[in-house]
């Protein structure tokens, strides 16, 4: 007989539990939970199996809480502890070291899902499963900018094809990845093609690869019973090299007896626009599926994703964060954002030597330092690589720009402002005609624009070139930064 809920209430402290009290997983639950604060041990006796939780008087503590399944809010609570109890990363253990670099590696193909590109992968797979399917040849076209996905998500999908067609009883179909930038020529591809659906004869030599092709998906008898997944990476080498190619590359998949299932591979976007319209035009225009620049959000999943492999905290939130959006805001290469990870585990590892810290983590200045050297242009370089003399002008041209809020100035105002420099920093100034003739050398190089004037001071100047290219080229430079604080207006 259950016990009554007003019996339960008023029994003494040191009462016996009831048998209903006592079978019931939940007050079970209560008993084999460990360390409940401000629990006495009786506690658990006095809460019906039918009671509210928060119903009646009596001590109040947090069993609730933690008698509940591991997805509840005892996980939430206390979450963030268990994830601090994780072991310290030595670096300078190279076991360790050698992992972490792994993980971060282009190379290294995730073991599990890929995660963040779950919608395109969808759209692939379905695509190809109706293909096998029907038995029927189709075309596929991906583009997206380097970095995205495109590739890695193309092979997951043929693994994941391949396991439905056998798990279906179905045949399997073959497969072939053709690599454009590999080819000598781009009719080779044809070869590939041909060479994976039949040996060819020596003495076959009558008609070209394309043309074999053509007369085997046009006849039924000669026509394969397997369909095949040919996978064309960097398509964009046959847009720009040669379109009939492409063109009749993707005609093969028009033909009645066709048996090819064609994904091309192309990183930009808009070279889709180029030759679609040709396609439509010729009754194959493909599906079109585009891979988008990784977002801030999926850039920091997915590093932490690949860093799950391992035992131990690698980097600081703060850090991780930092490179996401760095990364996010220029380009949304995945790569790039992996080259820069590991690039700032190196600089920790360069520092360690230096130092006899056991213990390291990969902190915001190391992400930073790694971050500088990644989008570091093209015109850093050419100003790291001017004179002294014509750098110091640089300066005086970013003081004059960005202090002053101005868009031009003319030679003599740059001069000026240059002698200033000189000046602050004690360096002998040049003259005025060797100081026009730097200025002519930077101009032409690019760096800065001069006007015509029958006189030299009055020549108008403009700078051709990024502010922040000058700030970013002197980081770091005591000298340099002197002279970058020295504005005139």
């Amino acid at each position: 007989m259950p016990t009554l809920r007003s019996a339960t209430a008023n029994s003494p402290p040191a009462a016996t539990p009831s048998p209903a009290a006592a079978s019931t997983p939940r007050s079970v639950k209560r008993r084999l939970t460990p360390g409940r604060a401000g629990e006495t041990p009786g506690a658990s006796r006095h809460t019906s199996p039918h009671r509210s939780p928060h119903a009646g008087a009596g001590t109040v503590c947090s069993p609730k809480l933690l008698s509940a399944s591991p997805k509840s809010s005892r996980k939430r609570l206390y979450g963030d502890l268990v994830a601090a109890e994780k072991p310290k990363w030595n670096p300078r253990d190279p076991a360790q070291m050698r992992a972490v670099k792994e993980a971060l590696h282009v190379a290294t193909v995730p073991s599990c899902e890929l995660v963040c590109r779950d919608h395109e992968q969808r759209r692939v797979f379905e695509f190809c499963k109706g293909c096998v399917e029907q038995e029927k040849a189709g075309s596929l076209y991906i583009c997206g900018c380097p970095g995205t996905g495109k590739t890695l998500s193309v092979n997951k999908v043929k693994e994941s094809l391949m396991s439905w067609a056998d798990e279906m009883g179905m045949e399997t179909p073959d497969s072939l990845a053709i690599n454009c930038t590999n080819l000598s020529n781009t009719s080779e591809i044809f070869s590939k093609i041909l060479g994976q659906f039949q040996n060819r004869k020596k003495g076959s030599n009558k008609l070209s690869p394309l043309q074999q092709l053509q007369s085997m998906f046009s006849n039924k008898e000669s026509a394969p019973r397997r369909m095949m997944l040919v996978i064309v990476d960097e398509m964009d080498y046959l847009i720009t090299r040669d379109r009939a190619v492409l063109h009749d590359l993707f005609m093969l998949t028009t033909f009645p007896y066709s048996r090819c299932i064609l994904i091309g591979i192309a990183n930009a976007i808009d070279l889709a626009d180029r030759f679609l319209p040709k396609l439509e035009s010729l009754n194959c225009k493909p599906l079109v599926v585009t891979f988008r620049a990784y977002s801030k959000d999926q850039i920091s999943d997915i590093i932490k994703h690949r860093l799950k492999v391992l035992e131990y905290d690698v980097f600081e939130p703060l850090a991780l964060e930092f490179c996401a959006r760095k990364v996010a805001a220029a380009t949304g290469d995945m790569r790039k954002a992996l080259g820069v990870c590991r690039s700032a585990v190196e600089v920790l590892e360069a520092g360690l030597q230096d130092s006899d810290q056991e213990l390291g983590i990969v902190t915001f200045d190391h992400m930073d330092i790694a971050l500088s050297k990644a989008f570091k242009s093209a015109v850093v370089d050419s100003i790291l690589c001017l004179p002294q003399h014509q750098q110091m002008v640089l300066c005086a041209l970013a003081n004059t720009f960005q202090h002053c809020k101005k868009k031009a100035t003319t030679l003599g105002e740059l001069n000026k402002s240059y002698i200033g420099i000189c000046r602050s920093t004690q360096v002998p100034a040049v003259g005025m005609l060797e100081f026009s003739n730097m200025c002519m050398v930077l101009s032409d190089q690019g760096f800065m624009k001069l006007g015509q004037s029958k006189e030299d001071k009055l020549r108008r100047v403009t700078l051709q070139i990024d502010i922040s290219d000058i700030g970013f080229a002197f980081k770091g430079n005591r000298f340099f930064q002197k002279c970058l604080e020295q504005p005139r207006c």
